[in-house]
């Protein structure tokens, strides 16, 4: 039985015969069978129907309380008074004395109390009929949604089976028996065939409440999607004996999932390839041919990232845990098989890791490091006034910056072979006066950029980093707040097929990404504030 045309057509001024009172209740049983609703909410959505219809009956201004019994379908229709010394409104209030005559079990009312007036029954008319039922189809909607929300909440993040019931411009909606959900154009696999009555799994990576449309949002393009098939086709990812840390999908091409043991006697990469590629290859099947590399996971991010560019072979690792950067060197024979084709390979292994990854060759990496190298030794012998040899010392000794000097002691400066303790007083009180010297500068020119106040008492900005941010004229806290964390810490990007780095406003201060987004969630929980 369909809810169309439902019990409020021809017969609804016929109520008062018990054929058709019962009538109401079986007809109130069907759809809450139908609708997987419950059958005294279908009935009270009933009495809110013929309420609202009974309102234009007897008046707006009328407070109309409608009661149907549930055994036998009989309808009483009331009008709602409140107990007053002096009505004003007929038809909102009553004298305490006409309550009472109007029924004996009023006696111990009280100013103040509500009461019951019988109404008549009446004839619905087409216009009335016509309210009452889109309040009570509109009642039935709003129940059905919350029992499909119910229903599925707990089946987020899961595997959900069903048949594609029609294609809606490029989005594929799924009957899942008692509802629908759907698969937004951007949560397919590219180039997938998809046609109306084939079964389709997805993961459901959402349900929401919505007041139109969907509620139940499924994904084949998922990462989760991915590692849950892993789940489903290897006993030992179902049993916890091997942990899926993490993954990274291009979807439809490749992909990367990374297992520890936590059973160390198992051997995570060959659990989840089978015998012969049997699990793998069941996964792989399921999301269209796509590659997957399964990585072995470590504890150290140099073992980590080699394991995540294999089939590259990489020479050596300079970790910046710090910054969550990874310079990975490698010989030029290997440099295109870790990019790999428009950077693919590279670009997945970073969202693997959550590491920023520099691919360089050994000559590369040497030339960086000559450039640092000259760098820090003009930054001594210009600022510090020392010759060359003496700046190319410090340089090697591990000094990188003047404040390293400055914050360093006497006691650690004549450890370095060719430094007694008067050079290093005197290279300490030389880098403590430039240093002062520079924030009284850092300070004069922060002023002339003209930052505001509030951008200048951020909270974990230094005086260098506030000329930089004027000198890039982000001079107020709500040009802070619209930056997003890349823009401060530095990026890269692929640009025609080559990984191609994009600078950082605040690259040179070694700002930590996680720093960066404290800092600029910071700035807009002020202005959010204020």
């Amino acid at each position: 039985m369909g809810f169309g045309p439902f019990f409020f057509g021809a017969n609804i001024n016929m109520l008062n015969k018990r054929a058709d009172k019962l009538e109401l209740l079986r007809i109130a049983e069907a759809v809450a069978l139908e609708k997987s609703i419950d059958k005294d909410l279908i009935i009270s959505s009933m009495e809110t129907g013929i309420a609202k219809a009974a309102k234009s009956k007897f008046g707006q201004d009328n407070e109309i309380k409608v009661s149907i019994n549930r055994d036998n379908g009989d309808i009483e229709i009331f009008r709602k008074l409140i107990v007053t010394e002096n009505p004003e409104n007929s038809n909102t209030e009553i004298k305490l004395e006409d309550a009472i005559n109007l029924n004996e079990l009023n006696k111990d009312k009280k100013i103040g109390d509500e009461v019951l007036q019988p109404l008549p029954s009446f004839d619905f008319g087409r216009i009335a009929a016509q309210t009452a039922k889109q309040v009570i189809s509109s009642n039935v909607r709003e129940a059905e949604r919350d029992r499909q929300y119910n229903d599925f909440v707990d089946k987020k993040d899961s595997i959900l089976s069903g048949i594609v019931k029609r294609l809606e411009f490029g989005n594929v909606i799924v009957d899942l028996g008692r509802t629908e959900s759907i698969i937004q154009k951007n949560e397919l696999i590219p180039r997938e065939n998809i046609k109306a009555g084939d079964r389709v799994k997805a993961y459901c990576y959402d349900v929401r409440r919505e007041q139109r449309g969907q509620q139940i949002f499924l994904s084949r393009a998922h990462p989760k999607f991915m590692e849950k098939l892993f789940v489903q086709e290897v006993p030992e990812i179902y049993d916890g004996l091997i942990e899926i840390k993490s993954s990274s999908r291009d979807p439809g091409s490749r992909a990367k999932i990374c297992v520890k043991a936590v059973d160390t006697s198992l051997d995570p990469v060959g659990a989840c390839v089978g015998m012969r590629g049997s699990r793998v290859q069941a996964v792989v099947n399921e999301l269209q041919g796509e590659k997957i590399d399964i990585v072995n996971w470590s504890e150290d991010p140099a073992i980590l990232v080699s394991n995540a560019l294999s089939p590259a072979e990489v020479q050596r690792v300079n970790v910046d845990s710090d910054r969550k950067k990874l310079d990975v060197i490698l010989n030029e024979e290997n440099l295109s098989k870790a990019i790999g084709r428009r950077g693919q390979n590279v670009r997945l292994a970073t969202k693997l890791l959550n590491y920023e990854i520099n691919i360089m060759t050994d000559q590369e990496d040497s030339e960086r490091r000559q450039l640092e190298f000259k760098e820090k030794t003009d930054n001594f012998v210009k600022n510090l006034e020392l010759d060359e040899t003496l700046g190319q010392l410090l340089v090697a000794e591990g000094f990188s910056t003047i404040d390293d000097i400055k914050d360093s002691s006497v006691e650690n400066l004549v450890k370095i072979e060719g430094i007694e303790e008067d050079t290093a007083k005197a290279l300490i009180e030389r880098a403590k006066d430039f240093y002062e010297k520079d924030q009284e500068d850092i300070s004069l020119k922060i002023k002339e950029l003209g930052l505001d106040e509030s951008l200048i008492n951020l909270k974990g900005l230094t005086p260098g980093m506030l000329m930089t941010l004027g000198e890039k004229n982000i001079l107020r806290l709500n040009d802070f707040a619209d930056l997003a964390s890349d823009e401060l810490t530095g990026s890269y990007d692929i640009v025609k097929g080559e990984r191609v780095k994009i600078d950082g406003y605040l690259e040179d201060f070694a700002l930590s990404k996680d720093e960066a987004d404290e800092l600029i969630m910071t700035a807009r929980n002020i202005i959010y504030k204020d």
